[in-house]
């Protein structure tokens, strides 16, 4: 088959288009090479992805809709999965008219490139971040999430909005996936296990917000990945729900799945584990919480599993072993 994957030069985005390459598909890459962080290893990961000859590379940012349209043209995807956005929550902080620009603006351009193709399923990101203030656990797919914390949260939460008027309107069968706390190899640096390792390799203390007293699902990406091909063979279809737990839209071919394992673990857990994989000691700098972080995420994971069969089951021991050993590689340290 033929797909289009946006952000391909990041974290999500390169592991998802090597499996598909893997499994034979016909990938185009889309990335803007922004330098939110080190831009090499963007385009490392982009270097290895372009010794398949069935990818092809494009560097265009997601706000040029001329460029965006002519690629896609070229391309002629079956299958769109949306992952190029601005992520971070800390950064939103700093940048929010970069999520807006990115995350909204860039969406409404690759919805628009879905509805000319009349793609047969378009895929695109979201975060755990769209369940804000929720207290209930697990988050359900099914509950409401009307308040963001973030500037991140809530550029997601519009464009999971904007894609359902699009699935309602245009019947583009849609599945939005809300991701939980992603890692692995080839992770981003500002995320928490990338400072860590980084830090604690260099002697340097780690931060540790809301004095450890946090809960992450950590999700490992091969278990992510999985899931979106998986899913990729699931597009919905309107009148048709899974289950009594499907988020299926009343209205239109448009469906919300969280991709969790539904098992929290506790960041002092998750540090114990690094130090572990490490060989060493972290010297910890216990911090208040920031602004816009919540204290515990936990995904209900019962409709993914019902779609697809499975669930991320990776324990973070060994996925933290295999990032560590990553970085060690990657880094020569």
């Amino acid at each position: 088959m033929r797909y289009l994957v946006t952000g391909s030069a990041g974290f999500i985005g390169f592991h998802v288009a090597k499996r598909l390459l893997a499994d034979g598909h016909i990938v185009t890459g889309i990335d803007g090479m922004t330098p939110y962080y080190d831009i090499r290893l963007k385009e490392h990961r982009h270097a290895i992805l372009e010794r398949e000859p069935n990818f092809r590379a494009c560097r265009i940012m997601l706000e040029d809709s001329d460029a965006l349209n002519s690629a896609a043209e070229e391309a002629h995807p079956e299958i769109i999965i949306h992952l190029a956005a601005q992520a971070g929550v800390r950064y939103s902080l700093e940048n929010p008219r970069a999520y807006i620009d990115s995350n909204v603006v860039g969406t409404f351009h690759v919805l628009e490139a879905a509805r000319e193709l009349a793609v047969r399923h378009l895929m695109i990101a979201s975060t755990s971040s769209v369940y804000g203030a929720n207290t209930k656990m697990p988050f359900r797919e099914i509950d409401p999430a009307d308040h963001p914390l973030t500037m991140y949260a809530a550029s997601k939460k519009a464009a999971e909005a904007m894609a359902h008027s699009y699935a309602h309107l245009w019947k583009i069968p849609t599945t939005i996936f809300r991701f939980f706390t992603v890692y692995g190899p080839w992770g981003r640096p500002d995320m928490a296990l990338f400072l860590f390792v980084r830090n604690i390799l260099l002697g340097l203390p780690i931060d540790v917000y809301n004095h450890g007293r946090m809960e992450r699902d950590f999700t490992f990406i091969d278990d992510l990945v999985e899931a979106v091909i998986r899913l990729g063979g699931a597009a919905p279809v309107a009148g048709q729900p899974a289950s009594a737990e499907d988020s299926l839209s009343p209205v239109g071919p448009y469906r919300v799945v969280n991709i969790g394992g539904g098992a929290p673990v506790n960041l002092m857990d998750f540090i114990t584990e690094i130090e572990v994989a490490l060989g060493r000691r972290a010297e910890r700098n216990y911090m208040a919480m920031q602004r816009g972080d919540v204290p515990k995420t936990a995904a209900s994971a019962q409709l993914l599993e019902t779609l697809t069969g499975s669930r991320p089951r990776t324990p973070v021991k060994i996925g933290v072993a295999e990032f560590v050993g990553w970085y060690r590689d990657y880094y020569k340290v």
